[in-house]
């Protein structure tokens, strides 16, 4: 997987939240993808629902908000301790279970969850084929994930990134659905811009911008424009 060195170090917290989500540009994102997993998932009240590259936490705490008993799986060691210090603030500790572990080999038996899901994830994964087939292993329901898509103004933001990020085409998504057992049930299209130079903004220009994508993605060419994807799918 793409970048899991730096992913595993100890100061990678501080980082992580404070360029992603702690001002301006990043808080609307941030409300905006809990919203689009939420309204994917739900109902999640008293579901068991496993999140892949659960991070510090940030949609592990929101589904257990909800009702969800989670279990959010993940390979670093810093994250996981962010997450659980996330799931006490928010009085959520006894409805999630945070585990260490490699998402391309899930420790649970088969149809094991209600739901799975992955949020910023398949962009870092170099065999997105096995990943999918295991969250559609452990699921006895529906599998949820975003991606990051190749004709979208992603590719130009793609060349300043040292690590780059895996970019899909429509059709690359649907074979993994397909190779994977899962059938696709719904589709929502974001994001003009791409995440990280929303993240660069402040909230009084990131607001009325989003304002203007927003009018652009209801359209047809938004669609097919916008910079990522969230894919529902039930197991077959």
């Amino acid at each position: 997987m793409k970048g899991q060195e730096w992913y595993q170090q100890e100061d990678v917290v501080d980082a992580y939240e404070d360029k992603r989500f702690s001002r301006g540009g990043g808080r609307l994102t941030d409300r905006l993808e809990k919203a689009a997993f939420l309204d994917a998932l739900e109902p999640v009240d008293g579901r068991k629902v496993l999140e892949i590259a659960c991070g510090t936490g940030r949609f592990t705490v929101m589904m257990a908000e909800r009702g969800a008993d989670m279990v959010g799986l993940d390979i670093s060691a810093p994250m996981l301790g962010e997450g659980r210090r996330k799931a006490s603030r928010a009085h959520v500790a006894d409805r999630i279970d945070f585990m260490r572990g490699d998402a391309a080999r899930l420790p649970f038996p088969d149809d094991h969850f209600d739901a799975v899901f992955a949020a910023r994830f398949f962009h870092l994964a170099d065999t997105p084929e096995e990943y999918l087939a295991e969250m559609a292993r452990v699921s006895r329901e529906r599998v949820v994930f975003d991606t990051y898509n190749r004709l979208s103004s992603r590719l130009l933001y793609n060349w300043a990134l040292p690590m780059g990020s895996r970019l899909y085409s429509r059709e690359e998504v649907h074979d993994m659905l397909d190779a994977a057992g899962l059938d696709l049930t719904d589709e929502h299209h974001e994001f003009l811009v791409p995440f990280g130079l929303y993240r660069q903004l402040p909230g009084s220009v990131a607001r009325p911008l989003r304002s203007v994508e927003k009018a652009v993605s209801d359209t047809g060419p938004g669609d097919r424009l916008a910079s990522i994807s969230y894919w529902s799918a039930t197991v077959d």
